[in-house]
């Protein structure tokens, strides 16, 4: 039993090919915003961004 080629160019360009892409995205993310934000809660002066973030977080939990 042979598999079609339609269905192996398919298969590779919608799972393969979109999970890499996926995992692309995700890795990008994490390296512009996570690590940042990792990055200014370690500061010993935060920025006033994180200060109003932490503010407003407290806010909603109250």
């Amino acid at each position: 039993m042979s598999i079609p080629l339609g269905a192996t160019i398919g298969f590779f360009l919608g799972f393969v090919f979109g999970v890499g892409c996926a995992l692309a995205v995700m890795y990008s993310i994490f390296l512009g915003g996570y690590r940042a934000a990792v990055r200014d809660a370690q500061m010993p002066d935060p920025p006033e961004r994180l200060l109003k973030a932490r503010a407003k977080a407290e806010n909603r939990s109250a």
